[in-house]
């Protein structure tokens, strides 16, 4: 455990235990029948309350007693330095004889349920202050993977990740399977006129709509700057289509003052555990260079693309 933490518990440990109610610290119940024991053989008479004056035990004669745990406290039980009881005590009908020795033995009595307090207190915030800590660690961990494992401007898979998902669906032999190579439409012409940040959200903005579009088997890296592979186990081709259209459809749809979402893709299909995942995507590289050529001399393309150079 670093410093800090042991800080952090220190002034936990400062701080809680005004949260206790008695009932959570000591066994009232035990407290309740040494006091009446404690009227039965020498006639005292007690009462007790929580830290606010609320009555917890009340034993003997306190008709119209009313606790003020401010001006009046009583006897305290202390934990950690703060209040966590008040305790009233009445030796009226105490002998004379008895009465110091009455008092030594509250007073005896009071240490130990300070004592028994402070074990309790320190145990249950050691409990729970543990859970928490194998909680962050828990949360550390997962996300020490997630960092590893993912791209940190998208979320998507890193490349190296995505390699290592490409490593094991060959090993589990899946086929048929879509191969999708998509490459973001003047990325570069982005970063020139707008700067790194606009470059950086149409990254995202694409990366978005790839995720939106994909079923909860469909694997996603972005493997370079500006481009993305993305497999889709066991999808037949009218399917996978269908997603590259649905993710061309939504770069056409988005509307935005500067940007101009466009994609190229290319899709393949790994038809039998024979084929390289490599060899595929190479294919559907070729695949995505054609429909880039289709897409950037496509009419209004070029006066969307520009739009954002009116503004400045």
């Amino acid at each position: 455990m670093n410093h800090q933490k042991k800080i952090k518990f220190a002034s936990r440990l400062e701080q809680n235990s005004k949260n206790y109610s008695p009932e959570a610290l000591y066994d009232v119940d035990a407290c309740r029948d040494f006091l009446e024991q404690m009227q039965k053989a020498f006639g005292l008479e007690a009462l007790v309350t929580d830290r606010h004056g609320a009555i917890v035990i009340t034993v003997g004669d306190f008709a119209g007693f009313e606790p003020d745990v401010v001006n009046a406290p009583g006897i305290k039980i202390r934990v950690k330095g703060r209040t966590v009881s008040h305790v009233y005590a009445k030796f009226d009908k105490v002998s004379a004889s008895n009465k110091e020795v009455m008092e030594k033995i509250l007073s005896a009595y009071i240490k130990t349920l300070e004592g028994y307090s402070e074990k309790s207190y320190l145990s249950s915030e050691q409990a729970v202050y543990i859970d928490e800590l194998e909680e962050a660690l828990e949360q550390e961990a997962y996300q020490a993977k997630y960092d590893e494992q993912k791209d940190p401007l998208t979320g998507v898979l890193n490349q190296t990740y995505f390699g290592k998902r490409i490593k094991e669906l060959t090993e589990q032999e899946v086929a048929p399977a879509a191969v999708i190579c998509a490459n973001i439409n003047d990325w570069k012409f982005v970063n020139d006129h707008y700067g790194e940040e606009e470059s950086d959200r149409l990254i995202v903005v694409i990366a978005d709509i790839l995720k939106k579009s994909a079923t909860a088997e469909t694997v996603i890296g972005r493997v370079d700057g500006d481009v993305f592979h993305v497999i889709i186990p066991h999808e037949d081709e009218f399917e996978a289509l269908e997603y590259c259209r649905k993710v061309q459809q939504a770069c056409a749809d988005y509307e935005d003052a500067i940007l101009a979402p466009s994609v190229a893709i290319g899709c393949v299909f790994r038809t039998n555990v024979e084929e390289s995942f490599k060899d595929l995507f190479s294919d559907a590289e070729y695949v995505m260079f054609e429909n880039k050529l289709e897409l950037k001399n496509a009419t209004g393309y070029k006066e969307r693309l520009e739009k954002g150079l009116f503004l400045k």
